[in-house]
């Protein structure tokens, strides 16, 4: 199998030569970088959309945005070192090389929405209104993004001989994501391995996630319903696709994936919140 290929073999898709970068005046751009970045600038169109079509001025998203893409990027940085440590005690100037991957989606999430939360704090802004919008945001972000993970031959899961299952030259992955259980599955001579897309999943899953909550939107019954309804069905999604993965994050001590962890606390929270909001603003009603 050439090292540039990907393929999905079980639905007839061959692609040759799919690129890792291009050249710009002899200037390598990582497709990783680019995607990401589309990504993050679709999403903030969309909350600043939702703003102006709810009436609301779209000012703060933008003001915010300028601070939230910068520590939301370091925040996902530095999550991911974190929590993978023993790749880059030996090497603290590979911390800096973000073009090679290694941003971790939860991270991004927690700088976004802190440095949100700090913004509205500081203007005087409600920020659970302004939460709502940016929760339109980051599933299409998100969806988006997760195609750099393919071009970047990463965040993939276990071997695979399902529908979708994905072929990729062993050349071209990390040694690090190949599992013993992929291992177990390759042959003398293979050059391959075939496994879970769970970049892909996870792009569907966080589609699905976000036309439910466009479509809910003006249905919310209290601000910030949006939000917790994104961290709970990002979360429920989460838990499963981390399952499958091969470059899981684990916490020490517990020896669980941190994302299954997070994506736990997350929909718990959010479901109390939920709860006690919407009980709340019955009460009121009545």
């Amino acid at each position: 199998m050439n090292p540039t290929d990907i393929s999905f073999p079980n639905l007839g898709i061959y692609l040759r030569d799919v690129p890792k970068s291009f050249d710009v005046f002899g200037i390598s751009i990582a497709l990783y970088g680019c995607i990401i970045g589309c990504g993050i600038l679709l999403g903030v169109l969309l909350a600043a959309y939702d703003r102006k079509d709810r009436g609301l001025s779209d000012e703060p998203i933008w003001d915010a945005a300028a601070w939230a893409v910068v520590f939301s990027i370091i925040c996902a940085r530095a999550y991911y070192v974190i929590f993978a440590w023993d790749n880059y005690k030996d090497d603290l100037m590979s911390i800096f090389y973000i073009r090679q991957g290694g941003l971790a989606i939860y991270g991004g999430v927690i700088g976004a929405f802190t440095t949100v939360y700090v913004y509205c704090r500081i203007k005087k802004e409600p920020f659970l209104e302004l939460f709502d919008s940016i929760a339109l945001g980051f599933p299409l972000g998100q969806a988006m993004g997760r195609w750099g993970n393919f071009f970047n031959r990463e965040a993939f899961g276990g071997w695979s001989e399902g529908k979708f299952s994905m072929r990729l030259p062993i050349a071209a992955v990390r040694n690090s994501d190949i599992s013993d259980g992929i291992r177990s599955h390759i042959s003398a001579g293979m050059d391959y391995i075939q496994v879970h897309p769970t970049f892909l999943y996870e792009s569907v899953w966080s589609s699905l996630l976000l036309i439910t909550l466009f479509l809910y939107r003006k249905h919310k019954k209290f601000s910030g319903e949006v939000f917790f309804l994104y961290l709970f069905g990002y979360g429920l999604g989460r838990i499963f696709i981390e399952s499958l993965r091969t470059d899981q994050l684990i916490a020490p001590v517990v020896n669980i994936p941190v994302s299954q962890i997070v994506a736990f606390v997350c929909m718990l929270l959010s479901s109390v919140l939920i709860i006690i909001k919407r009980r709340k603003t019955s009460q009121n009603n009545s």
